[in-house]
């Protein structure tokens, strides 16, 4: 490779490793700080695009789809985290694939079937590798903490759970550690396990007193239902009352309705009756501005039970039959939108697999089935910035079939076609894995090591030439020969592009053509 083409650089190197940062650094904030993902991680996606640069525009759109999801869009969110999930498993990329089925464990609890959300948490804890940062390991074990507990097993959710906050303990990420704490506190909660739950309380205000850490309205309200347990109804006033006076940052959109609601519980069972009120007519008005109808329906619930402990028992009675009706219609809401969920799912994955086929399609050499020239323009450019980014070589190999035209002219161009068939098949077993074979038209073709230096590669190349003189070739071709001459040059490290690699290829495949043919030459 010449001084000059050695030093150049492909463009957006440096950009890539900026925006892989920017990545990574949006995949560990906590989820309740979704908000913040939406216009960042868009921007990365556009530019990854194009810069060719195929992965981080997929974890770009798995943040977007998160975002989705916290917000209610859950079937564009479920159709982009099943796209990912496909070209995950297509490109072997275990980590976008733990990503993708974390996003698919969200989806199927979303829409209410928490076996599928079960299994995708599980894959995306099992396709962690040793090397992903704490934080991101964290997520995933919290995400499948939350679906065991919620299929029934709590024995190893609780276990999860507390692997996740060892890790993010030793870590020192005391905004992951207090939501872990938080999870596990109401988990505690839900189970009646007051002892527990405090245990887990004082280790989160361990924390804040450390570090200063600020708690959310989501962790107040899991506190202040502790509190509830024990009776301690003052202190459930005294945990709520700035959340209230917004003065605590309120992370989900239903988070303040949900105080109102655990304040009007403790007001009515402290005999608190017209203060219970007011927490309770507050919150219809909360509800009613942002639509928050899951929450209305159980208003409606603590309403009938305020007004049975006033003696207003036929009020209590139409409030009940309300809260039946409002639950009844929220529950056929929530099916309609799993079911247009699900189906816009099932839809997009078929849709998927036509545009993938047709895709395909257009990339792929009708006569021998090898890549076109097409997708090598497309592929080989992402491939570079790739070993560029990882400060690995590639290799390119120019393999053209010597005299061929003899083939054509002497015996006929159906027989051409059969013996371009044959060393195609003989190509595509050649290469590695990762490698790719094209044609480049007539009886020319491309090979592609990457991650592969030069002399491995003429070594592959020399015993391909081999394999190719020696092919059984009389049935087809009588007595003519069929050899190859090879040209293949390299790239250390990633720098130089298509063009220039091609040009070097060629003029090496040119020597092997004038020093007498069927050779390789590097």
């Amino acid at each position: 490779m010449t001084t000059e083409t050695a030093n150049c650089v492909p463009a957006g190197l440096d950009e890539l490793g900026a925006l892989a940062a920017a990545v990574a650094e949006l995949e560990s904030r906590p989820s309740s700080q979704f908000r913040t993902l939406r216009e960042p991680a868009g921007e990365i996606r556009r530019r990854a695009e194009e810069l060719g640069a195929e992965e981080l525009h997929h974890r770009a759109d798995l943040l977007l789809a998160s975002v989705d999801l916290r917000e209610g869009r859950i079937g564009e969110g479920g159709q982009t985290a099943h796209r990912v999930q496909a070209w995950a498993e297509r490109h072997n990329s275990p980590y976008l694939l733990a990503r993708a089925h974390r996003q698919l464990s969200v989806f199927y609890r979303y829409v209410g079937d928490f076996s599928d959300g079960l299994k995708h948490a599980v894959q995306a804890v099992a396709h962690l590798t040793e090397d992903i940062p704490v934080t991101i390991r964290a997520q995933h074990l919290m995400s499948l903490s939350v679906a065991l507990e919620e299929t029934g097993s709590r024995v190893e959710g609780d276990r999860r759970a507390q692997e996740a906050l060892a890790l993010t303990m030793a870590d020192g990420d005391h905004e992951m550690t207090s939501l872990a704490l938080n999870n596990m506190v109401y988990s505690a909660y839900e189970n009646g396990d007051e002892a527990g739950a405090r245990a887990l309380v004082a280790q989160m205000h361990e924390i804040q007193a450390r570090t200063g850490h600020r708690f959310g309205a989501n962790e107040l309200d899991t506190m202040a239902r502790v509190e509830l347990m024990g009776g301690h109804y003052d202190a459930v006033e005294a945990l709520l009352t700035p959340v209230l006076a917004d003065l605590v940052a309120a992370n989900e959109g239903d988070a303040v309705a949900e105080c109102q609601l655990t304040l009007a519980l403790a007001r009515r069972l402290a005999g608190r009756y017209p203060e219970a009120q007011a927490a309770i007519d507050a919150n219809l008005r909360l509800c009613e501005e942002r639509g928050l109808a899951a929450v209305r329906a159980r208003v409606r619930e603590e309403q009938a039970a305020l007004y049975a402990a006033t003696g207003r028992f036929a009020e209590a009675y139409e409030e009940h039959r309300a809260f039946h009706a409002e639950t009844a219609a929220l529950q056929s809401v929530q099916r309609e939108a799993r079911a247009r969920a699900l189906q816009a799912v099932f839809e997009a994955n078929e849709a998927r697999r036509a545009s993938e086929h047709f895709r395909e399609m257009a990339h792929r050499d009708a006569l021998t089935g090898l890549y076109n020239r097409r997708y090598l323009n497309e592929r080989v450019p992402a491939l570079l910035l790739e070993a560029a980014a990882a400060q690995q070589p590639i290799t390119l190999a120019i393999v053209d079939l010597d005299h061929f035209k003899r083939v054509n002219d002497t015996l006929s161009h159906a027989t051409g076609d059969t013996v371009l068939q044959h060393v195609a098949e003989l190509l595509e077993e050649a290469m590695p894995g990762s490698g790719l074979a094209a044609r480049m038209g007539g009886e020319e073709f491309l090979l592609v090591f990457p991650g592969i230096g030069l002399e491995e590669a003429a070594d592959r190349c020399e015993r391909l030439r081999l394999r190719i003189r020696a092919h059984p070739w009389g049935p087809i071709t009588g007595t003519l020969p069929v050899t190859t001459s090879i040209g293949v040059t390299t790239s250390t490290d990633g720098t130089g592009t298509l063009p220039s690699l091609l040009a070097e290829a060629d003029r090496n495949l040119y020597t092997a053509k004038h020093a007498g043919r069927d050779r390789v030459v590097f």
